[in-house]
């Protein structure tokens, strides 16, 4: 089978998972050749039915971006997908789960463009300069792979696993505070299950908002004003059922909650 057709093949059967919420076999598996060139065409392959469809890009999420998960993934760098405007809702808001397969929720610090980021050779000085503020935000994980047995090129491939996204809490500008000592809890329904700091992510959560915006370039990508980026999660990432409530409390920046139904 050649590039092309495979490559097609895999995003039918990602396209068909996500649609009839029935969970497939680990790509990798199924078809080991793969590499993580195929894997970002088969994202954009899906992302562009999207947008045919009447969808929008509203922004991108950066995965893989704490040590810890890179080693787990026997990874040197972060990966990425897309996030669309469907994704996005609001804070306190219930969600039904019937709309995924195995969602799981992450605690992140969105960066709310003001200005395109320049590319390549993005800085974290240009990130503070064009970042309008920067907000709490859960991020809402799901895979069409089964249980979640994934290896990078099949999250990726599965637009990096990317579901949904909360924003709540104080917009703050990034100058006035340190991102990267932020610090953050996650409760679900009333117990405190995970706490972290942003600076595992990467050191600087700024750092991989800057690594983003060099990677897309290679995409003829550009982040634009409005852009909503996830740099990555201070936290694990916790599985979700029917009647969880979440909370992520941030220092100085309100909180962030959502309820599944």
């Amino acid at each position: 089978m050649d590039e092309m057709k495979l490559t097609n093949k895999v995003a039918n059967l990602l396209w068909e998972a996500e649609n009839n919420k029935q969970a497939i076999e680990p790509i990798t598996e199924t078809y080991s050749q793969l590499e993580v060139d195929h894997a970002y065409e088969i994202q954009l392959i899906n992302i562009k039915r999207k947008l045919t469809a009447g969808r929008a890009i509203q922004g991108h999420k950066v995965g893989l971006s704490s040590k810890a998960m890179q080693k787990m993934m026997n990874v040197n760098e972060p990966d990425y997908g897309h996030l669309l405007d469907d994704f996005f809702h609001k804070n306190r808001s219930n969600i039904n789960l019937k709309n995924y397969l195995t969602p799981r929720v992450e605690v992140e610090i969105a960066y709310i463009l003001g200005k395109a980021l320049p590319a390549p050779g993005c800085t974290v000085e240009d990130v503070l300069n064009s970042t309008e503020y920067i907000q709490p935000a859960i991020e809402l994980i799901d895979s069409r792979i089964k249980n979640w047995n994934i290896k990078l090129v099949d999250t990726i491939a599965d637009n990096a696993s990317s579901a949904g996204v909360i924003l709540g809490g104080e917009k703050t500008n990034p100058r006035l505070c340190s991102p990267r000592l932020i610090g953050a809890n996650l409760t679900k329904n009333g117990e405190i299950i995970d706490t972290g700091a942003m600076g595992g992510v990467l050191n600087d959560p700024t750092i991989a908002v800057a690594w983003l915006a060099n990677k897309v370039h290679q995409f003829g990508v550009v982040l634009e004003p409005g852009h909503v980026i996830l740099p990555g999660s201070c936290t694990k990432a916790f599985d979700v059922k029917k009647g969880d409530h979440i909370i992520a409390h941030y220092d100085r920046m309100g909180k962030v909650e959502v309820s599944f139904i």
